[in-house]
């Protein structure tokens, strides 16, 4: 007989994770935050909330509110797990709603590209992106981290608007100072290479003379072999 699935609260997920913690083992080098660390492996921090997908928004709430790293980051793998491959509008729109406005509990790069492509990014599909440029105005650099990682959610499937709307982003963050922005910069252009050659081909023609050498060489990483453009790195 199979397990009953976990009450969707935050404290069973809370007592989940803390059970999991070896801090001496996962120190989570790679957080920049000064928060507190319990030390939970990323992939077991992914097996425990995934079970937790259909969390309610007050109960996500309170994992948002909590001072450690590992419960907001499940938090926003809760919403990821909840949205995805949902039909449910109302769902999906709630869960948009609260990472928007508890973009202040994030404060490390991989809440962002665990949640953005599918929680803003799908919403945002067949909708107005002008959230998403209010965002790359932003002085947070996670939000302006957002604002270019929420399109990995609809580059591929979106219409030639939408993939217009990346490319406006590009140019708006394609200088930016902090590498947590410019770095997502190069994957979204990355990921554009196979759907819109000669989009980024015209992107590339006007502003490879300004990208920094890592977004060149990530956007120009998946063109069609023999691809060309004018001014990028002496392509003729």
């Amino acid at each position: 007989m199979a397990a009953a699935a976990p009450a969707p609260t935050a404290a069973a997920l809370l007592v989940e994770l803390r059970a999991a913690a070896h801090p001496s083992e996962y120190p989570q080098r790679h957080y920049p935050g000064t928060a507190v660390v319990l030390g939970v492996r990323m992939g077991t921090l992914f097996d425990i909330a995934k079970p937790y997908a259909a969390m309610p928004i007050g109960e996500l709430e309170l994992l948002l509110d909590e001072p450690e790293y590992e419960p907001r980051l499940a938090a926003f793998c809760v919403m990821d797990f909840a949205v995805r491959g949902s039909r449910d509008d109302a769902l999906r729109r709630d869960r948009y709603d609260l990472y928007l406005r508890r973009h202040d509990r994030i404060d490390s790069w991989d809440m962002v590209d665990r949640s953005a492509p599918r929680v803003i990014g799908e919403f945002l599909a067949s909708r107005s992106r002008a959230p998403l440029f209010e965002l790359a105005e932003a002085s947070d650099p996670l939000r302006r981290r957002t604002a270019m990682t929420a399109p990995l959610g609809f580059l591929r499937r979106g219409d030639a608007d939408a993939r217009a709307d990346v490319f406006r982003l590009a140019g708006m963050l394609l200088e930016d100072p902090d590498p947590v922005v410019w770095k997502p910069v190069g994957i979204a252009l990355r990921h554009l290479g196979p759907v819109d050659p000669d989009g980024l081909v015209a992107f590339l023609d006007a502003n490879a003379e300004r990208m920094p050498r890592p977004v060149l060489r990530a956007a120009r990483e998946k063109l069609p072999p023999g691809t060309r453009y004018s001014r990028a790195d002496g392509g003729a």
